[in-house]
């Protein structure tokens, strides 16, 4: 069955949702934007694409089935909800919106009219994201209680609208939603403390800089950090675990897995051991003959696979795998992320 759809916001994003629907998903066709930039109207019908006069021509076509919101995120609401309620089943772009208020209206014209809603949470597809999932899962390393994931540049500036509070700009709504959504879907308990220090070091008006620190009830801590001025990046992903390390270095999935050996205890001398940081037992270099270093497992994944959940749901072969309750988490940790930098404290919750 061949399915179409219509997307709002034409830029970065948009065109890189019809290139990838257009070429990578076979029962799907883009049939076209509306946009209210002229030089993306242009491009778009450049590009094969009818361009809609209004909003509203595009909610009213009746060969619309679905529809893609990529606008600037203080938008989507509107968008979402008026598409909704046109009878049009709706993705929307990350953020899905500016605060959690917002996202329950859209919940709400969801339930009423009970079309599909979804947000474009792409990097759960991440393989470096995927990979890691996968070696938890597995329980190889035994139980995690320490994640450090980072996304670093050096380009010292957030582009375009992203630079803009009244858009929703920010690091924390740019990046910071993709790795906390990841981390809400990785580790299986309710949140109870949120930090943040956020910096704006090249924006008078959006962070640019960001580190966010989650405790969970189960005691996994974990830190992101999202930089625009590191000159020398830390690894993708640090995972501490019982029973061994995980590190990915990079979005490539260079890395390595360092286990404890079985039956190799370390044995203590009563000597203590000189190294370059002076004498130490406990700092001490741990003997290679008690570890066990392993490649990265292969998996496989890919962000095609988002639109293939969406179709499979509208066709009714299929659960939805991005829900708005997920999102609504999120959403709820990013308003405790902004208020911990407001207060200048942790603040507790149960999310």
């Amino acid at each position: 069955m061949k399915h179409t759809m219509a997307i709002i916001g034409y830029g970065g994003m948009g065109g890189w949702h019809a290139d990838n629907v257009s070429t990578r998903i076979d029962n799907m066709t883009v049939k076209g934007i509306f946009d209210i930039r002229g030089e993306a109207r242009e491009k778009a019908a450049a590009n094969g694409l009818y361009v809609y006069e209004t909003a509203e021509e595009l909610m009213e076509d009746p060969e619309v089935e679905l529809v893609t919101v990529a606008t600037p995120n203080n938008f989507h609401k509107d968008y979402a909800v008026r598409c909704l309620r046109a009878g049009k089943n709706v993705v929307c772009e990350k953020p899905v919106t500016m605060n959690a208020a917002e996202l329950e209206e859209i919940i709400q014209a969801a339930k009423e009219t009970g079309r599909l809603f979804s947000i474009h949470q792409n990097r759960r597809w991440d393989k470096d994201f995927v990979t890691v999932k996968t070696l938890l899962k597995s329980g190889a390393v035994g139980d995690p209680y320490f994640i450090e994931s980072r996304v670093q540049g050096s380009r010292q500036a957030m582009h375009g609208w992203r630079g803009h509070k009244p858009n929703g700009g920010g690091m924390v709504l740019d990046w910071g939603v993709h790795l906390i959504d990841q981390f809400l879907n990785m580790i299986d308990s309710p949140v109870v403390s949120v930090d943040a220090h956020l910096f704006n070091l090249y924006s008078d008006e959006v962070d640019d800089n960001i580190k966010i620190m989650l405790r969970f009830e189960n005691g996994v801590s974990a830190i992101c950090e999202m930089s625009t001025n590191c000159l020398i990046n830390q690894p993708r992903w640090h995972v501490s675990c019982t029973n061994g390390t995980i590190v990915v270095e990079d979005w490539s999935c260079e890395g390595r897995v360092v286990q404890l050996k079985e039956d190799a205890a370390l044995e203590w001398a009563d000597d203590i051991v000189y190294t370059e940081a002076g004498p130490t037992r406990t700092m001490a270099p741990r003997p290679s003959y008690t570890t066990v270093t392993s490649k990265l497992p292969e998996v496989e994944s890919d962000w095609s696979d988002y639109y293939k959940n969406i179709i499979g749901v509208m066709e009714g072969a299929e659960e939805l795998i991005v829900t708005p309750a997920q999102a609504l988490r999120v959403m709820k940790v990013i308003e405790l992320v902004f208020l911990a930098q407001e207060e200048g404290h942790g603040m507790k919750c149960r999310i």
